[in-house]
């Protein structure tokens, strides 16, 4: 693919919370569901705290130069930057949850990833175009900006997926597992594709247009509220980002990568599969052709693999 780029600043976003923060803890153990439809919604790592953000914005300073503003979304929290280099430093800003919310406070505090994709758009000073990563994904080869933009369009990496089977199934509601294609399955549907086909997005960063967003909340808006609205994750959610790809589809407005340049190395598959395999794929991250690498439970992975860091460090060196 040429590495066609937007002439506009192109700006990343990042979530992040610390889970083991005592006002964080004690907050969300008051508002969290005692027996919740997805035990997904609730489980720990969810808001684990393992250095994750700090590997993130080295990559990004590492393999990302050219990336604007980098806003970190956090709730009444502020993440140490003090180890990084100062010129990512200035380039960060701290969004609360409050400013994302406002209008919406009633559904404050939460805890849900889904309701705050939905307003990450409303960002004050967030540029047209940009990148959202979860504090979870990494760079770990260059990055240029027509990896994520193509003359101004997305470029989305995954794959077309028939999930029929799991929307079909009553069961797949109460199983952990499927609560990420419930939900995608809910954002095709709202942009008229059906679970026969739809576009599962990777686990990379999201490339994604704030017009695009504020469009489809106009279009949407009783969907927006309700999924703002959950303040733990839920399956008659839609995933954002979802939406997002499936609307740029639609309306021929969107480039599909097929290059195989990304690794997610899942939660629990130090158990699924023999683990010099699972090193194996980790080393893979240090092939010049991968540009991104998501590792979904760190202490999971590091308590079976324990130099898991100095891979993740040898990646996303310069």
């Amino acid at each position: 693919m040429p590495n066609h780029s937007v002439a506009a600043r192109i700006d990343a976003v990042i979530t992040w919370v610390d889970g083991d923060d005592p006002l964080h803890r004690a907050k969300r153990l008051h508002f969290q569901p005692q027996t919740p439809r997805n035990a997904n919604a609730v489980n720990p790592h969810r808001w684990a705290c393992n250095d994750e953000l700090g590997y993130c914005l080295r990559s990004i300073a590492n393999h990302a130069p050219w990336i604007g503003r980098i806003w970190i979304i956090t709730d009444a929290q502020m993440p140490d930057l003090s180890r990084l280099p100062a010129e990512l430093v200035s380039r960060i800003a701290i969004i609360d949850h409050r400013i994302l919310f406002a209008g919406y406070e009633s559904a404050l505090p939460t805890f849900n990833s889904l309701a705050i994709e939905t307003l990450l758009w409303r960002i004050p000073g967030l540029a047209e175009h940009f990148v959202y990563f979860n504090d979870d994904v990494f760079l770990t080869g260059p990055l240029a900006p027509g990896d994520l933009f193509h003359d101004g369009a997305p470029v989305l990496r995954g794959g077309w997926v028939d999930q029929r089977a799991i929307a079909a199934d009553p069961a797949s509601r109460d199983d952990p597992t499927r609560l990420n294609a419930l939900t995608q399955i809910n954002a095709a549907a709202l942009a008229g594709f059906g679970a026969e086909r739809l576009f599962r997005a990777a686990h990379v960063v999201h490339p994604l247009r704030r017009s695009v967003l504020a469009g489809l909340y106009d279009q949407h808006r009783g969907a927006f509220a309700a999924n703002i609205g959950h303040r733990f994750r839920c399956v008659s959610q839609f995933l954002p980002q979802g939406l997002h790809n499936h609307a740029c589809i639609a309306a021929g407005g969107a480039v599909l990568h097929t290059a195989e340049d990304h690794l997610h190395l899942r939660t629990g598959a130090v158990h699924d599969y023999p683990l010099p395999r699972v090193r194996e794929y980790l080393a893979r991250a240090l092939q010049p052709q991968f540009k991104f690498l998501c590792v979904n439970d760190l202490p999971q992975v590091e308590a079976a693999i324990p130099d898991t860091r100095d891979w993740i460090e040898r990646a996303i060196a310069a």
